[in-house]
């Protein structure tokens, strides 16, 4: 484990507030990956979590996470960004069966439409399952907003590292480790894992 990182992933600040609360362990993905050598690649296992308030659309979230969500004006972003949380990024499933995605809809936040509108943009593509093993700093750290941190990017690095010293797991290992083996077994029953 580094002591000190600048490797961060954007997310919606609703999904990253429900990783640090140990609601989900999963986020799902299209969109911000790349391809190299026709691989699938994240680019970086472990990053701290961006939190992001843009494109978040409450009509795409479950009704408890929903109300979490303050819509901001496009290009609205915040003079200050909250960072409370680093993750490890354990296991990488592409899904590329509709059926599939369906089944995985209890173990995150969003909703059946969501996941429906990811699966039918740029059909060509899977959908990418990332599972992270999420540690809360043991304070959260107030950065000022930079404008090379906005965009349609999903992997950034901070001007200014974060220490990560003191981190604590959100989740035990043991309970970590059940919830990964329950996603697997499910995608498993209706593809080949990538680990």
């Amino acid at each position: 484990m580094p002591s000190t990182t600048t490797h961060a992933l954007k997310e919606w600040a609703v999904a990253v507030h429900a990783l640090e609360q140990g609601d989900t362990i999963m986020l799902l993905r299209k969109g911000g990956i790349r391809e190299v050598g026709k691989h699938f690649q994240v680019a970086h296992r472990q990053v701290l979590l961006y939190p992001t308030y843009e494109h978040q659309k409450p009509h795409l979230l479950k009704s408890k996470y929903a109300g979490q969500v303050t819509p901001v004006q496009s290009g609205w972003h915040p003079e200050t960004v909250r960072m409370g949380s680093w993750a490890e990024i354990t296991d990488i499933f592409s899904v590329s069966n509709e059926s599939a995605a369906q089944a995985l809809l209890p173990y995150h936040i969003w909703n059946e439409q969501f996941a429906q509108e990811r699966f039918h943009w740029k059909p060509r593509q899977p959908l990418y399952v990332l599972l992270l093993r999420v540690y809360q700093l043991p304070q959260p750290q107030i950065i000022p907003y930079a404008p090379e941190y906005g965009g349609c990017r999903s992997w950034i690095d901070l001007a200014e590292p974060i220490s990560l010293a003191g981190i604590t797991p959100v989740l035990d290992t043991a309970e970590y480790r059940q919830q990964v083996d329950t996603i697997r077994s499910v995608i498993e029953q209706f593809t080949h894992a990538h680990a």
